[in-house]
């Protein structure tokens, strides 16, 4: 198994971002990490890397494809997330 499968398991996050709407992370559905892994590389899916900057600088688990946007400015970028798309979020 390979270890980025892991840190997914560790921490995964998932948010579904509508048109307009951005649901609370409590509210969230979430997956598991073999919901995940079969999503991986679907066109309809964008995964997003929420850790913190300094984790992320640390950490030498990173899932391919996966874009790395600061949890801290969630306003700034959220609004840019293409509509239509199942959009995952994770941390760990």
């Amino acid at each position: 198994m390979k270890k980025w499968v892991l840190l997914a398991a560790l921490g995964i996050i998932v948010v579904f971002i509508g048109c307009t709407t951005i649901q609370r992370a409590q509210d969230a559905p979430r997956i598991s990490k073999d919901e995940l892994k079969t999503k991986l590389g679907s066109p309809g899916m964008v995964l997003i890397d929420v850790r913190t900057e300094s984790d992320w600088e640390k950490s030498g688990e990173k899932i391919t494809g996966a874009v790395r946007m600061d949890p801290a400015t969630v306003d700034a970028w959220a609004a840019t997330l293409p509509k239509g798309k199942e959009i995952i979020l994770y941390c760990a």
